[in-house]
């Protein structure tokens, strides 16, 4: 059963959020020294968030790396094709480069916790989060990365708000159902150990040639997972042969590298924040200053009215 309370946790994949805002707001005809399409966006999406779901807790999670080393030690290959250049930076549009710190400054003025932590990525800033979590409070994830699944736990109450297709105003609400419907898995667990054979170009992962998403998901319903595929596949399983075995086999160096990469990590260092949604602007001059100086006063009065500050 999940969490027995009245309590509930948003966790937001903020890079997902703004990068969707900005590729689908529109900019101001009128323009200005900064755009504001990703702000405001933002903005709105977190207020529709928190008005239909009442959270009472959240956290805006950041990428502090977006390509950690570990990863990229393990499968050199991960989110290469997205490197802009020799610094290792990610390709990010310049008008929307701008805006990241516009993001910032607002969260700070609002009063909302951002998290991140050196060395990992917002996806393992949210399975920790998760993980911390876990029985203390049903967990809501808002995300366009599919990568996320693999935290759903309907016994922990952890499901998944996926904007990829609907936006935050029509979602996919993503729980254990779902995960066997839409990819034949049963589980969170079982979603990643499928993504790892089916692979995902989108972040430099090849997965396993000739092995799409539905012969993953039914190898691993016929194993029970990715190790119990890989030790049948040791010893000799009738049942794998032919092309399927020899397409595992020469994937062997990549399945060992592979689930390290796919995995969200549920350890990362975090400082002691409050999640608690404010009562209160925490920096009223702050965003006074914002409102005034990037025409973001309508976007702030809607997040003010979903938290009810008057």
């Amino acid at each position: 059963m999940p969490p027995d309370t009245s309590d509930r946790l948003l966790l937001l994949d903020s890079a997902s959020l703004y990068f969707r805002a900005f590729h689908g707001v529109p900019e101001r005809s009128e323009g200005g020294a900064v755009p504001t399409n990703a702000v405001r966006g933002f903005l709105d999406m977190l207020a529709s968030l928190i008005e239909r779901g009442r959270p009472t807790h959240l956290a805006a999670c950041w990428d502090n790396d977006w390509r950690p080393a570990f990863r990229v030690a393990a499968l050199p290959s991960y989110k290469a094709h997205r490197v802009a250049d020799a610094s290792g930076t990610e390709a990010v549009p310049e008008d929307l480069v701008v805006q990241v710190p516009l993001i910032v400054e607002a969260l700070t003025a609002l009063g909302f916790a951002r998290v991140g932590s050196d060395g990992y990525e917002a996806d393992d800033v949210i399975g920790t989060l998760a993980e911390a979590h876990r029985g203390r409070m049903p967990v809501d994830i808002v995300t366009g990365d599919r990568d996320l699944f693999q935290l759903v736990d309907d016994a922990a109450g952890i499901r998944v708000i996926y904007t990829a297709r609907g936006g935050v105003r029509a979602p996919d609400l993503v729980d254990e159902a779902f995960l066997a419907e839409k990819y034949g898995v049963r589980s969170g667990p079982a979603y990643a150990d499928m993504a790892v054979l089916r692979g995902d170009t989108s972040d430099g992962l090849p997965g396993v040639a000739g092995i799409g998403e539905k012969t993953a998901a039914a190898l691993i319903a016929a194993y029970g997972d990715l190790v119990g595929l890989r030790a049948a596949l040791a010893s000799g399983d009738p049942r794998l042969r032919g092309a399927q075995r020899a397409r595992l086999e020469a994937a062997a160096a990549y399945l060992d590298a592979a689930p390290h990469v796919v995995a969200v990590a549920k350890d990362a260092p975090l400082a002691q924040l409050d999640l608690r949604l404010p009562q209160t602007v925490a920096d009223p001059v702050l965003m006074s200053r914002l409102a005034v100086e990037h025409r973001l006063t309508s976007s702030f009065d809607r997040v003010l009215r979903a938290l009810r500050i008057d």
